[in-house]
């Protein structure tokens, strides 16, 4: 497990990275298409400082996206308790926490260190959830926080969106300089019909591409906060019973949010025909079955 901890550290960088360098990969073909290649620089050095931003601000992106409202011990004093309780045993800072006023069932972690902290429960969650199920749950979001789950996923969240937003503002740029193209082709014979296709193509598969990253990397990290939460409560038969009732009483959130769908301990998101391919969780029956076998499988 602690071997999985340090590769997550340094997943975060390469990650960041290869967001980056998608990035970057189209500004310059907006650039190109445009017919300014400095278009791709300016993208290149805002989407830098836009990561820097995200580093310090996505835990409350998050929770403004999610509609969570900080609680402390008097307003919420079980799930406080929980959470202090958890904390204490395994000597980490005590988390900021957060409640969303949904009927789904669902709690999710966010930050970028164990200083920095954020987990929220849904009012679904704590009105289905007993005390051990809830302390599992709760053992399980902690989980990202000390394996350091949470830097990697808050990144991820922030830079799937700038993804998701260069593609869409690139479509309409390619779109557009198709047409000046074909004007100009009409006129001297410019425009390069291969090259917009292709360009159509690279945005319309970049965001693809995040999503499908931010699903791999997230499936894996489920894994490791189930060992996580188990191993901290010395019960995981509290957690699997918690993952039982996601999945008999799960639902959507009234909220959506593909880009942050990552974060939560179920995925939040209505299923479809790529539900398999695509999803930012395992299956709960093959976490539920590893939380009743031996916790060296993880």
């Amino acid at each position: 497990m602690y071997r999985a901890i340090a590769q997550n550290k340094r997943n975060t960088v390469l990650i960041v990275l290869v967001f980056l360098l998608l990035v970057g990969a189209l500004g310059f073909l907006g650039g190109y298409l445009a017919g300014n290649v400095s278009i791709g620089v300016i993208v290149l050095v805002v989407a830098i400082g836009y990561a820097v931003l995200q580093y310090f601000t996505a835990a409350r992106q998050a929770t403004a996206i999610a509609g969570g409202v900080e609680i402390d011990r008097t307003t919420e004093p079980r799930l406080w308790r929980t959470v202090e309780n958890l904390a204490i045993a395994t000597g980490m800072p005590m988390p900021r926490v957060y409640v969303v006023d949904d009927p789904s069932p669902n709690a999710f972690a966010t930050g970028r260190d164990p200083e920095h902290a954020v987990v929220a429960a849904t009012t679904g969650l704590l009105g289905i959830m007993d005390d051990q199920e809830l302390e599992g749950v709760m053992a399980h979001e902690l989980g990202h926080v000390r394996n350091y789950d949470i830097r990697v996923s808050t990144m991820v969240f922030g830079l799937v969106v700038a993804v998701g937003l260069i593609a869409d503002v690139l479509l309409r740029i390619s779109i557009f300089s198709g047409l000046s193209g074909r004007s100009r082709n009409d006129n001297n014979g410019g425009g390069n019909p291969i090259l917009l296709v292709a360009g159509l193509v690279a945005v319309i598969v970049a965001p693809i591409a995040a999503v499908a990253v931010q699903a791999a990397v997230s499936r894996q990290r489920e894994y490791l906060a189930d060992a996580t939460g188990a191993m901290t409560t010395r019960h995981p038969e509290g957690l699997a019973r918690a993952l039982e009732k996601l999945s008999a009483y799960g639902r959507p959130m009234r909220t959506q949010n593909s880009s942050m769908a990552h974060l939560w301990i179920a995925d939040p998101m209505r299923p479809g025909v790529m539900d398999r391919l695509f999803s930012t969780h395992p299956p709960l029956p093959d976490r539920i079955a590893r939380l009743r076998g031996s916790l060296d499988r993880f």
